[in-house]
């Protein structure tokens, strides 16, 4: 059974930085996608960041050029470091995962970051004061 172990995330003042880790066990496919995404209160869930067995990423408009998701195989964990936050960046933060031949990035990241999805974190809080 596939199990996602999220740390990171907490409170930081606008234009800081955060570094969250979703570290993937009990999976057996070499191909997935793993990625992030966000809902914060009265708002619809949105796709943040993935990445895929070949190192391929994708990001919402909304945290191109400020949010970075890399892979470390090694230790089977993404890290989705988080620079210039902002206050609409708030929100509960979800490590998501897909694995086997249908997962895929998702187009636009829509909602949520891979296709196929298997599993999903329990969330971790990321405050962003002004």
């Amino acid at each position: 059974q596939v199990q996602l172990a999220e740390s990171g995330g907490g409170s930081v003042q606008g234009g800081g930085s955060l570094r969250l880790s979703c570290a993937a066990s009990g999976y057996s496919y070499s191909t997935y996608c793993m990625g992030w995404f966000r809902q914060a209160p009265g708002k619809e869930r949105e796709g943040v960041a993935a990445i895929d067995n070949d190192g391929t990423t994708s990001y919402a408009d909304s945290v191109k050029g400020r949010f970075t998701i890399i892979k470390d195989e090694a230790k089977d964990t993404v890290y989705l470091q988080m620079n210039s936050l902002k206050p609409e960046d708030t929100a509960t933060y979800y490590c998501a995962a897909a694995f086997g031949p249908l997962a895929s990035i998702r187009k636009n990241l829509t909602a949520t970051p891979c296709n196929a999805l298997d599993t999903w974190g329990q969330g971790t809080l990321v405050t962003v004061s002004s």
